[in-house]
């Protein structure tokens, strides 16, 4: 009847980590994303190096081959930014990176760089893909359409669980 001691429904904001072409995370080339093994998410094809960051939270992990960042947001959302398909074998060369591991970003700070142009010649993919992986903290997650983006932009909120 009354729902004074509801808990409201957390949401978190999620944004562009480039400029680029937004698209649903089954449109990428990597299976295993596509599939969602590691969870629901979205990417971005870039249009330029820069990258941002896709949420606001502490940046938990900076991977050592550089081509991931691993971000928790204050509500205990997961969140990886994979940069590039199979890139992890380019051992971080592509990648000048600018923040570090427990450092605090607000979604749109900038990360660093993809030198694009190296992860071609390597004939690599530069999708940019990010996954919320642990989906059992999340309720409602409406999914991003495919559109043109800047760096920053707003492409949803995802609902987590009370």
């Amino acid at each position: 009847m009354f729902n004074f001691f509801k808990k409201a429904a957390k949401t978190v904001t999620i944004v562009a980590p480039a400029d680029g072409e937004a698209m649903p995370i089954t449109a990428v080339s990597d299976p295993m994303f596509a599939q969602k093994i590691m969870g629901d998410g979205y990417a971005v094809r870039p249009s330029d190096d820069a990258l941002y960051a896709p949420v606001s939270g502490q940046i938990v992990s900076v991977f050592p081959t550089k081509h991931a960042i691993s971000f928790r947001t204050d509500d205990g959302l997961e969140v990886l930014l994979h940069m590039g398909v199979d890139t992890v074998e380019l051992k971080g060369a592509p990648f000048n990176l600018t923040v570090a591991d427990g450092q605090t970003v607000a979604a749109g700070d900038p990360l660093g760089t993809m030198d694009r142009a190296a992860v071609a010649a390597a004939g690599k993919s530069d999708e940019l893909i990010v996954v919320f992986t642990n989906m059992a903290a999340v309720s409602a997650f409406p999914g991003v359409a495919a559109a043109t983006v800047a760096h920053g932009a707003d492409l949803g909120t995802l609902t987590l669980k009370a």
